[in-house]
Order: structure tokens, then sequence, then C-alpha cells
């Protein structure tokens, strides 16, 4: 093994966390290496961003690299969500929200979308070490170090003053420091694959959305439909295991999935009508328990980005934007660190940044216990209200000065109650 390397800041992952913290660390001057296991471009879910990520985008001067390759990449301008559940049809236009801030992003193929982002880091001067897997991590120093395996099969050594980990589902630092912990959300598996989706001259279908069906025979259960500029979308399909235990699932080959994805969705007479001319033309493929928690998100010589740190479930798309908003929180305090300043990460980054999950995460557990899917499909929304929710729905979970922000939990099943006295005239 070599001579120990040296930088200042080492980044595990070129994922959206990791190549936007190298970009905001390239603006102050710091010298960053990211370590990469993949090579880009690569095949990821989480296609359908929130305007809220806008922001940060533009803030660590990723923006307008995705603004120039929209039409390359066939991404698709979004401008909000709308819901589907049997008969009932809703829609929230993210342009008609609470919160100040941005009302539409994209729709973006994972693999080209992580790429740019990663491509305009190295143009910042970042240096991305590709086909680079650690395989160890010591964080005793002060300052940190990764043994690291490239193609060759041959190992190195890297310091560096701090480390970030943007490993997303691989969790490296979660798993060499035993940093996991259950999550307490229920164990889900999706299926999922891109499709040509057949869509012409629908005027129930809106391209400028992500559709989320919700499963004719098990509201449990749900669809994405993500569309792309081109006639392409992502679909997918989530649930527990015991949903896809009805149907016979077995985790053999990408045959078995399809048709299983094929039988669930013959299920469901809505969505099989909206996608009645689509082609199943890209292996399918499949995700269980995804939702994980730690123990702790950074401590003197380390922190955790992203999916690395918290993955709640995908129904609302929080995943890039609670991403994007780890690396904007962090990045100032690893400044502040590596100019001998110090940092309560606890109060400085931990809370401020669970804050807005725990916000996230009261409308996903309150989708799937059934409030919150009562009061999307509700037509008792007044103005007001809707706004709110467009916010929340719009990834602005950091909005303090939205008040269905503060309880979150509590204002949802209020709200739910409300909306539910308005169903029997709506039957």
């Amino acid at each position: 093994m070599s001579t120990m390397q040296q930088t200042d800041v080492l980044i595990i992952g070129a994922g959206p966390s990791g190549s936007s913290a190298a970009a905001l660390l390239r603006q102050k001057g710091y010298q960053v290496t990211v370590i990469e296991r993949q090579y880009f471009p690569r095949f990821s879910i989480g296609e359908s961003l929130l305007p809220q990520s806008m922001v940060f985008l533009e803030e660590a001067g990723l923006l307008d690299t995705v603004r120039a390759h929209v039409d390359e990449y066939a991404f698709q301008f979004k401008n909000g969500a709308a819901f589907l559940r049997g008969p009932q049809r809703s829609f929230y236009d993210f342009t008609e929200k609470f919160s100040e801030g941005p009302g539409t992003t994209w729709q973006v193929r994972r693999a080209q979308f992580d790429h740019l982002l990663a491509l305009e880091a190295e143009k910042k001067g970042a240096e991305i070490r590709f086909g680079h897997e650690v395989t160890a991590v010591d964080v005793e120093p002060e300052h940190p170090v990764l043994t690291v395996k490239y193609e060759q099969g041959e190992s190195y050594q890297i310091q560096g003053k701090f480390l970030l980990d943007a490993s997303g589902f691989g969790r490296i630092l979660p798993k060499f420091l035993d940093l996991e912990s259950p999550s307490d959300f229920p164990v889900r598996r999706a299926v999922f694959t891109h499709i040509e989706d057949g869509i012409l001259d629908d005027p129930d279908f809106d391209r400028q959305k992500i559709l989320i069906t919700v499963h004719d025979m098990d509201h449990r259960a749900w669809y994405w439909l993500i569309p792309f500029a081109d006639g392409r979308s992502s679909f997918g399909i989530v649930a527990e295991q015991d949903f896809f235990e009805k149907y016979g699932f077995e985790d053999s080959t990408d045959q078995d999935l399809e048709s299983l994805f094929k039988r669930i969705l013959a299920d469901d007479p809505s969505l099989s009508h909206v996608l009645r001319n689509a082609k199943f033309d890209t292996p399918v493929r499949t995700l269980v328990g995804y939702s994980a928690n730690v123990k702790h998100l950074a401590e003197r010589n380390y922190a955790l980005l992203g999916n690395a740190g918290e993955f709640l479930d995908p129904v609302f798309s929080s995943g890039v934007t609670i991403a994007l908003k780890s690396s904007s929180l962090a990045i100032p305090l690893v400044n502040k660190v590596l100019q001998g300043q110090s940092v309560d990460w606890m109060e400085e980054y931990e809370k401020p940044l669970r804050q807005g999950i725990q916000v996230f995460r009261a409308y996903v557990e309150s989708w799937y216990s059934g409030e919150f899917q009562d009061v999307v499909f509700s037509t008792r929304q007044e103005d007001r209200i809707r706004r709110m929710i467009s916010s929340l729905l719009a990834g602005y979970a950091w909005d303090t000065t939205n008040p269905i922000h503060k309880n979150a939990k509590q204002r949802l099943n209020t709200l739910a109650e409300y909306c539910r006295e308005a169903l029997p005239q709506e039957s």
C-alpha cells in the first residue's frame, strides 16, 4: 500500500448530496476528493424532483447545467402532483402554494441527472474517483482515514480533515461504524421499471405532474407514474410484503417481476385504462426494506448526508430534496470545523435537518394510515388549506411559517376528520 494520500474533505458517493456538497466546498476553495464505487451514468430511481430542490441546486451552482440539458435528456417540466383512487381524481398545482420559492421543477432520468451534477462538480475542481470502493473506515484519528480499493484490486489509504458520507442506500459509515438503528416503518417493497407509456391525448392525464395511484384493492399499496418528455415514464408500485405474497411473489428473475407487475396492474381498472397502450421494454427491478434510521447524523470529524442518514419512503419524492438540504446545512459547518471553530452538530445540523424530515414523516405515515389520502381526495378543501398542503408536497418541509408545519401529525389528523365529514355527500 502506497504512502497515505491527503485531501481537505473526503466524500463517499457522487450522487446528488455528494456532488452538491463537493460543489459547495469548491466555492470555499477546499480540496475535495469524492470516492464513488460505481461508474456514471448509472440507473437510479427517485426521478420526480420537488421545487424546493431548485433552491439548493442554485445555491451549489448546479442548476444552470441541469437547465441546459433539459431538452437533450427529455427532462419533463413538472408543476405539481396528481392522485388517482378508483374513480376519484385530485391534483395539486405547486405554483399555488403557501411558501415562497420556486413552484416548478423537472422529472428526470436519474442516470443523466446525477451524472450532470457530478460532471459539474468536477468542472468546479472536485476530484471524483469513479470505480473506487471504500473497504475500511477509521474515524478515531483527528483526521479520518479511508481504505479504498480500485478496479485492479489495488488499495490505497486517503486521509481528509473531514469526512462526509453521501453513499445513499450503500450507507457506508452506518455499516462500518455500527450506526444503523431499525426504522419504525413497516418493511415495504418497491417494484419498478421504465416503460414506453403509450399515453396519447388523454384529457385526464397531465405529463407535467407525477401521478400517484392508490391500489383499488388495498389502499396501503400505491403506484408512481413519473412521465418524461419523450413518451416514456418511470413506473413503480410500493406495498408491504404480504400484498405481494397474495400475487405469488417470487424474487427470482426479471420475467417473474414483470409478470407480477402486470398482474397487479390488471387489478386496478383506473390505472390500467391510463396505461392501456403501455409497453414493458426494460428489466423490472425490486428494492425491499429501504427505510432506515441511524443513531446520530454527525460527530466531530464526519457527517452523514441524504439517504446515508435516513430514508423515509418514496411516496412523496422527498429523497433528493432531503439529500440536497443536508448538503446545504452541513457545508457551512464543515467550513467552521476547517477554520478551527467549534460546531455543535446536534444543534446546528441534526436537529434542523430532522425538523423537516419529521414533517415529511408525518404525512408519509398519514398517507399509509389513510388520513392523508382522505384529505387529498376530499373536495372539502379551502384554498388556504390547499396551499399549505401544496407547499409540503412541493418539498417546503422546513418552512416554519406554514401553519401545518407545527405539530404536523396532529394537524393532519384534524384536517382528515374535517374532510371526512364530507365523504357521504361525495360518494
